[in-house]
């Protein structure tokens, strides 16, 4: 049950982290994008390229993270977990590297990072009873 479990929170973290690609990589300089950010529009276009850069980290993390449910499911278990663990626990390690370096961004931490801790915790868990 808890491996279900973890799977299930780290292929909602994946959706947040597609989620975030579309906002980064595809529309950092709209207004909706924007206000999520709190970013004005020149800060939004001097920053458009490393935002780009950035979603496309979110996606790649996204990608490894349903591989690896996907296989898991198809029973490789050990290729599909560490794929899983992988991704969400890089989930997971970059909200805290954004909550200890930018405290002022604690409420976007906790998003991009407690449903992927979650789900590696519940993951680990899961195997290891």
């Amino acid at each position: 049950m808890l491996t279900v479990a973890g799977l299930v929170l780290a292929g909602l973290a994946a959706l947040v982290h597609v989620y975030i690609f579309r906002m980064e990589s595809l529309t950092w300089t709209s207004a909706a994008t924007r206000k999520v950010f709190g970013a004005s529009e020149s800060e939004a276009a001097a920053t458009r390229e490393m935002a780009f850069n950035q979603g496309f980290y979110n996606l790649f993390l996204a990608i490894a993270t349903a591989l690896g449910i996907v296989l898991f499911a198809a029973g490789q278990l050990a290729v599909g977990a560490t794929l899983v663990f992988t991704g969400a626990g890089s989930m997971t390690a970059a909200a805290l590297v954004l909550l200890l370096s930018s405290p002022d961004k604690r409420s976007a931490a906790l998003k991009q990072g407690v449903i992927p801790a979650l789900g590696v915790l519940s993951l680990a868990l899961g195997l290891s009873l």
